[in-house]
């Protein structure tokens, strides 16, 4: 407990460029699970809440995409949406990956962070892979680049520091009432969250041979009188030549997707669930705007 005995309660806004590890690092904050991961790049797409407490704190974490060159229109929403996710922050979080670096990335969001009001923390991540040595020269570097007031050192994936920065962060936030209760976990909604999980499984089982430019709608979410859910969902993709990979042979593939998701949401959820799922083709369904305010995006011109 604080020494006032007091609760806390402050925004942390997670930055970094794509696949640096920021929604991993969430959802070890958080505890559980909030936002899905993937080895692929720019999978976070919305601005997404998680909640960690930490004693007598409750801190809202936003988990934004990553910020990169955008080139499309959902890539504009995307970057936007992460800059938004930093206003009225009382810590910005800029996670690195050691490893890849991503300079190109990594250069103009130093940047944009020199001067900015909030504390600034620098987060090294990866370190369970990273050696020691370019590891403390890569912090030094970016230090000198911009005013970060903490730099810490931890593995998303494994765990390794983050107690120690989860207790900082703690001690950062300004004193106040909590914002949600306390079993909460998320402000996403059952129905975006699984969505989030069916599109987490494209991801996972097709690695490459998907492109980015796919999308999970949300169509029905049932509660049925046995306590189980119906959960109806449309995968969207650009082009008639993706259907077979998503399909599989004698739909085989979207089987698995389909049990793979069924079964996380059924575990996260609590109660049984039956989830249908069928592909759509739109090739333009990246310059809908009625998606983009379905997986939580302003429409950006």
């Amino acid at each position: 407990m604080s020494e006032t005995g007091k609760t806390r309660c402050g925004v942390v806004a997670v930055i970094g460029a794509p696949n640096a590890g920021k929604s991993t690092l969430v959802n070890q904050l958080v505890g559980q699970k909030v936002a899905i991961t993937s080895a692929k790049a720019q999978t976070t797409r919305a601005r997404l809440m998680g909640l960690a407490i930490h004693e007598k704190t409750q801190m809202i974490l936003v988990d934004t995409p990553g910020i990169f060159a955008p080139r499309r229109r959902l890539d504009r929403a995307m970057v936007s949406a992460a800059w938004e996710g930093t206003q009225a922050a009382d810590a910005v979080l800029l996670v690195v990956d050691p490893v890849k670096q991503r300079r190109h990335e990594l250069t103009p969001l130093l940047e944009q962070l020199t001067g900015r009001p909030e504390r600034k923390i620098l987060v090294l991540n990866k370190v369970d892979i990273s050696k020691k040595e370019p590891l403390l020269a890569l912090a030094q570097e970016l230090a000198e680049k911009a005013q970060f007031d903490e730099i810490y050192f931890v593995s998303a994936l494994t765990g390794d520091g983050v107690a120690d920065m989860k207790e900082a962060l703690a001690k950062l936030m300004p004193e106040g009432p909590w914002h949600y209760p306390e079993d909460q976990v998320s402000d996403a909604s059952e129905r975006l969250l699984a969505a989030e999980i069916t599109r987490e499984q494209l991801y996972q089982q097709l690695h490459e041979e998907l492109p980015y430019d796919s999308a999970v709608r949300h169509e029905s979410y049932t509660e049925r009188p046995d306590g189980s859910v119906e959960v109806r969902q449309q995968i969207v993709i650009a082009r008639d030549s993706q259907k077979p990979i998503v399909l599989g042979k004698g739909g085989r593939r979207i089987k698995e997707i389909g049990e793979a998701s069924r079964k996380e949401l059924s575990e996260i959820l609590g109660v049984p669930v039956h989830l249908y799922l069928h592909v759509k083709v739109d090739e333009r369904w990246a310059d809908d705007k009625e998606i983009y305010e379905e997986i939580g995006l302003d429409w950006v011109r």
